[in-house]
């Protein structure tokens, strides 16, 4: 009988342990699971921030200011403008105003 005894403790010892070790890792599993719900959560901030910027980058005010300052672009108006005609024999011809 002791040697029954011996077995069965031994099992109670071992499935003891087994769920000692299954709960550490369902606790270390929900870690890692609220980490990346919090990581999740910091980058859909990060995006809707840099959509905003995107946005404010993008207005016709901004643009224009570019467009004026950096790349020296000015306004269109007709004493600088050219108007091309196309010929009948495709040949092309530009007529300066």
């Amino acid at each position: 009988m002791s040697r029954i005894n011996f077995v069965l403790l031994l099992a109670v010892l071992g499935s003891g342990i087994l769920m000692v070790r299954s709960a550490y890792d369902a606790r270390r599993l929900f870690t890692e699971i609220d980490r990346a719900q919090a990581e999740a959560r910091r980058l859909d901030a990060d995006l809707q921030r840099l959509q905003a910027e995107r946005q404010a980058q993008a207005t016709n005010l901004r643009v224009e200011k570019v467009a004026r300052e950096r790349l020296n672009m000015r306004a269109i108006s007709p004493a600088i403008s050219q108007q091309a005609s196309l010929h009948m024999d495709g040949s092309a011809s530009g007529v300066a105003r």
